[in-house]
């Protein structure tokens, strides 16, 4: 087989397994909402 089509052959074989090659999955991190207290109770017109 000549030069250029080895080299052809190469590059599908890299083109083909990086298309089939499975994507690392992405960690996200939610970062956690801060508990509020309750509300106090200091009367009824304070």
């Amino acid at each position: 087989m000549s030069k250029s089509i080895k080299i052809v052959f190469a590059l599908g074989l890299v083109a083909l397994g990086a298309a089939c090659a499975q994507p690392e999955p992405e960690y996200v991190q939610v970062a956690p909402e801060p508990i509020s207290s309750e509300p106090v109770y200091t009367g009824k017109y304070k």
